[in-house]
């Protein structure tokens, strides 16, 4: 199978690495507009560098795609387009809107083609480790021809429905890890207000009801402060953005949602543009009493987190 990857940030990269092992059998080209990129992963893996989005397209069976947004998404697309053989998929691994979603099949179809909106959650670490879980809209005859292609990087494929899907999908579930994460933000500064040790409060709760995926891994980084990872709040908000436009051209109300989306503009305003969107911690502790404060550091001190 020949595999165009096109985008080599901290999601690309891994996951073009996965596809590039021999025991999958692909042959990999790989594209990005940071020329560097595409020359020290194909350096580091048994891949090859294309020069252009159409060198990298031009022979493959699937194209796999992980760009920042819609307006990135069109520009590789238009200039692939020409050079897309009848029956490619195209498996898009970006968070973007719906409407570009269908869009892009909508073109790509006209090309006897298939676009595969395919967005994904677990974050960095599922990319490294081949675990990720994909939500995907599109056709279900390309779905079940590129699943096995997606399987060298994830541990949970699914079709969800028609173009659009996918993405809807993975605005669902933005929705309620933003509302959960400023759940475990209030209640951890809580319970650091009352004087509890908030390790063992976490330790009890992850045996409980109010247990969480963001308890259990980003508990204990919003307790010390540590945010210099991970997916950052400037991500996550351009997420929110999707899905608060979405919501409103469905004339469905988000307000939890739209309150997590200021809260992380104020998280933004604080300097934690590129901190792990958990950060709303940072927030919950600057506003709440007794004063503002943030996380001590190793000395004891106050100090901002990251």
């Amino acid at each position: 199978m020949r595999v165009a990857v096109i985008g080599l940030g901290r999601m690309g990269w891994p996951i073009a690495g996965h596809l590039a092992h021999l025991e999958h059998g692909h042959e990999v080209k790989v594209f990005d507009i940071a020329n560097a990129a595409s020359t020290a992963w194909a350096d580091e893996h048994a891949g090859e560098a294309a020069e252009s989005v159409a060198d990298a397209v031009g022979q493959a069976d699937v194209i796999i795609s992980s760009l920042p947004a819609d307006k990135q998404m069109q520009v590789v697309v238009d200039e692939a387009l020409a050079h897309i053989g009848t029956g490619t998929i195209w498996l898009d691994h970006s968070t973007i809107s719906a409407t570009g979603a269908r869009r892009f099949a909508d073109e790509l179809s006209s090309r006897g083609a298939h676009f595969l909106d395919a967005p994904v959650s677990g974050g960095v670490d599922g990319a490294r480790n081949g675990s990720l879980t994909v939500m995907v809209g599109g056709d279900e005859d390309a779905f079940v021809r590129a699943e096995p292609t997606m399987a060298a990087y994830a541990g949970r494929v699914t079709h969800m429905g028609p173009s659009g899907a996918g993405q809807i999908t993975k605005m669902t579930n933005q929705i309620c890890v933003v509302g959960v994460a400023q759940a475990l933000a209030e209640g951890l500064d809580f319970a650091i207000n009352a004087g509890l040790d908030p390790e063992k409060v976490v330790h009890v709760m992850t045996q409980g009801s109010s247990t969480s995926w963001e308890m259990e891994n980003r508990a204990a980084q919003m307790i010390a402060g540590e945010y210099d990872f991970g997916f950052s709040t400037t991500l996550m908000r351009k997420d929110v953005g999707l899905v608060l436009d979405e919501a409103s051209a469905m004339n469905v109300s988000l307000p939890v949602t739209a309150l997590v989306a200021q809260f992380l503009a104020d998280v933004h305003a604080l300097g934690g543009a590129d901190w792990d969107w958990c950060s709303l911690m940072e927030r919950q502790r600057r506003l709440s009493s007794p004063g503002n404060r943030s996380a001590p550091d190793d000395s004891g001190e106050p100090s901002p987190a990251g």
